[in-house]
């Protein structure tokens, strides 16, 4: 499997939606810093793009490869899977700028707070967390609150902190 050194090039950001520049300051820095911790955290190594979006583009997106008619979050979109070998390990994140500040404003937390804490939930899983069980879900919320905390920013899940968002998961 071809391996990139992490951080060679650094992920590949794109700000589709300039509301991204008003919400957060220097957006870009922050992803690339998020997908980095990310990057640590599980040991990978490998291409990363994250898209600043809308929800109209993340909803037609979910609709397209998902089918459900809806913007989300955040999506990702893995090379290959992070269990298969002789693939290139990476992918893409693409994140709804309207429902990442709604969330964002429910929790009482800043959106660069949730926007970091979303970048490092779609690198988990691109390396393969997921959180359809319970024993996944705890696996994966305690990674990504230890990542956050690289990063200055606190735990999400901490009681009463995303009590709102937690029935909104990707």
């Amino acid at each position: 499997m071809p391996v990139l050194p992490a951080g060679l090039d650094g992920p590949d950001i794109t700000v589709a939606d300039r509301r991204w520049n008003r919400a957060v300051r220097h957006p870009a820095r922050l992803v690339a810093r998020a997908v980095d911790a990310a990057l640590r955290a599980t040991g990978r190594h490998g291409p990363v793009t994250v898209v600043l979006a809308d929800d109209r583009t993340v909803a037609q997106m979910n609709w397209r490869h998902r089918g459900r008619n809806k913007p989300t979050n955040v999506l990702t979109f893995e090379y290959a899977p992070a269990h298969a070998g002789g693939g290139l390990w990476g992918g893409d994140i693409i994140i709804a700028f309207e429902t990442v500040v709604h969330e964002a404003r429910a929790a009482g937390r800043t959106v660069a707070a949730h926007l970091a804490h979303l970048v490092i939930h779609g690198v988990l899983h691109l390396a393969g967390y997921d959180h359809h069980h319970p024993g996944e879900a705890r696996e994966m919320e305690m990674l990504e609150a230890s990542t956050l905390s690289t990063l200055g920013i606190a735990n999400p899940w901490k009681q009463g902190r995303m009590a709102t968002a937690r029935g909104m998961r990707s």
